[in-house]
């Protein structure tokens, strides 16, 4: 392939990338956005693999490398649960992280990469190949941190340091000092010791940075870790002067910016003070299938319902709102929340969906579980669509949700979460909140709405739970 037809493959497969992005932006053009998306990636891996700076020689370490990731990711795609998939994302993230390190050592080794460059030219590759393994290493320590808080090997409590920000701040420092004797380096052996120090210091970063995050900042931490490994993508690209990686990490990194501030919105914070950490101090790891928890000091006497009273009071509702959390991911209940509100419609009840911007463990988490089972995109409202409509509804049922329904964010300014967005699921006539125990959230604030008399109590496995329910209804 001549490098004429490479470049025109490169600008369709950018198109197709900008499209993708713009067909991802809603549930109902979704499924093309990533038609799209999967097009202009085979262009632009065909356009690089068949291209002229590919050699005969290089072809079959190519060919072979593709083989094995392509098996890898065959494998993970068939056998990934959908609760798995926050931390798959963020295993994902790292990886970019790790191609933009080894692109930036093996560019800069090799000889043949910068004998074209020379003066400034060579000095702002130099500076290129630095920030590049800089940040492909905070992205790539981070997200395998955010892997593990996100999968439970780690525990979500944030971890603070005394004096955290200072040790930031001289690592920032050491880095600069570093770059200065990098780029003033005579020899690649006399600048590898500073580029090898950097390197370092950058993944004890991105260690510390997201350790320090507690549990309720997480799905912005997936957002923020996005946003990174597209950064990191675009450092690639102007290593290896490949303009198809410089737009589309940019295309990415912006992008993940853009929803890493929305959430923070969403959450009432500053991108700031979730990168300083601290939120959710008393939060822990996600709860596995059949685990409860500790439980959190009742504030009040909480009213439980069984599952045919819960279907007694939604077969005489004329309006039901579903919340779902990640409590509906871990029990794995959207396919029987779907056939409830199927039977439910069935005999003229206006059922719909509230998802709030952070509820479960990635951004759009509750989306992709709803769409996995088929719930009419039509019913699917996000917070700020619906948050008006709980008062004038008969029964709004909380499935595995927590800190995105508590009041506290609204009523105790001395709450963690004061502040934070949440749907009022409580103005509704009837609340019922579907949990396997009273433990609090992963924010580890407890929450006042089990307590309030129009509140009802549904505990034990959501799944199990909402299969009676159905039998219920349909009996």
């Amino acid at each position: 392939m001549s490098a004429s037809l490479a470049t025109v493959s490169y600008i369709g497969a950018t198109i197709l990338f900008i499209l993708s992005l713009g067909g991802l932006s809603n549930q109902e053009t979704s499924r093309r956005g990533n038609l799209y998306g999967m097009i202009g990636m085979t262009i632009a891996v065909l356009a690089t693999v068949l291209g002229p700076q590919v050699t005969a020689a290089g072809m079959p370490w190519i060919i072979g490398a593709m083989l094995i990731g392509g098996a890898i990711g065959l494998y993970a795609a068939r056998t990934v649960q959908m609760t798995q998939m926050p931390e798959l994302v963020a295993l994902m993230h790292s990886m970019v992280g790790l191609a933009a390190m080894l692109v930036g050592f093996a560019t800069f080794v090799d000889p043949e990469a910068s004998k074209s460059f020379t003066g400034a030219a060579k000095s702002i590759h130099e500076m290129e190949i630095y920030i590049g393994i800089l940040i492909g290493a905070v992205t790539f320590s981070g997200s395998i941190i955010a892997f593990g808080k996100l999968s439970g090997r780690i525990g979500g409590n944030p971890l603070l340091l005394p004096g955290r920000h200072w040790l930031n701040l001289a690592g920032l420092l050491v880095v600069i000092w570093f770059g200065r004797a990098f780029l003033n380096a005579h020899s690649i052996d006399e600048a590898m010791m500073p580029l090898i120090v950097m390197t370092v210091i950058a993944l004890l970063f991105g260690i510390h940075m997201v350790m320090a995050i507690g549990g309720a900042d997480m799905p912005v931490v997936v957002s923020m870790l996005n946003s990174y490994s597209g950064w990191a993508a675009a450092a690639t690209g102007f290593m290896l002067s490949n303009d198809l990686l410089i737009v589309t990490g940019a295309l990415v990194g912006s992008s993940g910016a853009i929803l890493s501030y929305i959430m923070c919105n969403a959450m009432n914070r500053n991108f700031i003070s979730v990168i300083a950490g601290g939120f959710g101090s008393g939060g822990g790891a996600p709860a596995k299938k059949g685990q409860t928890g500790e439980s959190a000091e009742p504030q009040g006497e909480v009213v439980p319902v069984a599952a045919t009273e819960t279907a007694e009071l939604l077969r005489d509702a004329k309006s039901v709102i579903i919340v779902p959390g990640y409590g509906m991911a871990v029990a794995q209940a959207q396919h029987t929340v779907n056939e409830i509100v199927k039977t439910l419609r069935e005999k003229g009840t206006n059922v719909r969906f509230a998802i709030h911007p952070v509820a479960g463990r990635m951004p759009g988490h509750m989306n992709v579980l709803l769409a996995e089972a088929k719930v009419p995109y039509d019913i699917v409202m996000e917070m700020d669509e619906i948050n008006e409509d709980f008062s004038d509804t008969d029964v709004a049922i909380v499935i595995g949700a927590n800190d995105i329904v508590n009041p506290a964010a609204q009523d105790d300014p001395t709450s963690p979460i004061a502040g934070m967005p949440v749907l009022e699921v409580w103005k509704a006539k009837t609340s019922i909140v579907m949990k396997r125990s009273m433990a609090s959230g992963y924010a580890g604030v407890d929450n006042p709405l089990f307590y309030k008399d129009n509140n009802r109590m549904l505990f034990g496995d959501a799944k199990k739970m909402l299969d009676e329910v159905l039998a219920a209804l349909k009996g």
